[in-house]
């Protein structure tokens, strides 16, 4: 079944050109039975390209899904267009005045490592969103740095600055082929990662409640579940394109930023070449995978999420 977009949203389009079942929320509101409600708190500064990104995952699974957009509300986007923001997004404290609750909640990364977390200008709120997902959210994934800043609220496990950026796609290693989040997962895997920072695993496994699910051998812990908070959190981009990290080290080299060649990414290594997509499957299995979880588990009567 497919995801519910707005028809003038660009992932709209996109989505149906590849063949993603999507559908407009009127005929979605015609059907007889709950969609799961699934919101992106949008913390990237390409706001449209991370919308496309989430919703071809999510969209792929044969359930409805009510895509809802969400942003900080002081901060405001500098790379997406006001009328955007303005016709797709709501801000945090509308949905929170609103009382409404969600199946799923993605917090997404934001290019911010560099800063200590509570020197983020809109970390008060963040953190008023991380609580708030306790009471009202059924299973939240944080990515990235999203991933990070959860992992640091609800346990206090830091993250910490690398000498050199983790750029590349390196290889890792399914450690829980138990876990149904892990369902159809290879023992061994390529996932795309891009920053500047690490989570250390010794800490996670100081910190009670943690298992962690995925790791690589040269980038560290990937992917832990927090199953007392009903929470995810992936420290690399399963959700990147094929080409998002030629763009981000064409950036990086228009601007003069030092930076190295994407490790295992392009053919040969040699940037020249088109680079190779050897994670899309496992992104849909993980993300799949996760909405089937919370589609086996959430309360059919939304009023009882969280409780």
């Amino acid at each position: 079944m497919p995801i519910t977009l707005p028809q003038n949203l660009p992932a709209y389009d996109v989505l149906s050109r590849e063949g993603v079942m999507v559908m407009s929320p009127e005929r979605a509101s015609a059907q007889e039975i709950r969609p799961l409600r699934i919101g992106l708190l949008n913390l990237m500064p390409k706001k449209i390209q991370t919308e496309n990104q989430f919703a071809r995952l999510i969209g792929a699974t044969p359930l409805q899904i009510d895509f809802q957009l969400i942003r900080m509300s002081e901060h405001q986007a500098k790379n997406t267009a006001a009328d955007h923001m303005e016709t797709f997004y709501r801000p945090f404290s509308d949905v929170m005045a609103t009382g409404e609750k969600f199946d799923g909640m993605i917090i997404t990364g934001a290019p911010i490592e560099h800063l200590p977390f509570e020197d983020v200008t809109y970390w008060d709120e963040l953190k008023r969103v991380m609580d708030w997902t306790q009471t009202h959210v059924h299973s939240t994934f944080g990515v990235c740095w999203g991933g990070m800043a959860m992992i640091n609220h609800f346990h206090g496990v830091d993250k910490h600055i690398l000498p050199h950026k983790a750029f590349g796609a390196f290889r890792h290693r399914n450690i829980a082929p138990t876990s149904p989040y892990l369902r159809g997962f290879s023992d061994d895997f390529v996932i795309p990662v891009s920053r500047w920072t690490e989570m250390r695993q010794g800490e996670i496994d100081a910190a009670a409640g943690l298992r962690t699910l995925l790791a690589s051998e040269e980038v560290g812990p990937c992917l832990v579940e927090d199953a007392g908070h009903r929470a995810l959190y992936i420290f690399n981009h399963f959700e990147y394109d094929s080409d998002t990290l030629k763009q981000e080290y064409d950036r990086d080299i228009a601007n003069g930023t030092p930076i190295n060649v994407p490790l295992n990414y392009y053919q040969g290594d040699d940037p020249a070449r088109a680079p190779l997509n050897r994670w899309r499957s496992h992104a849909h299995l993980l993300y799949g995978n996760w909405i089937n979880e919370i589609y086996q588990t959430t309360p059919y009567a939304s009023d009882k999420i969280g409780l």
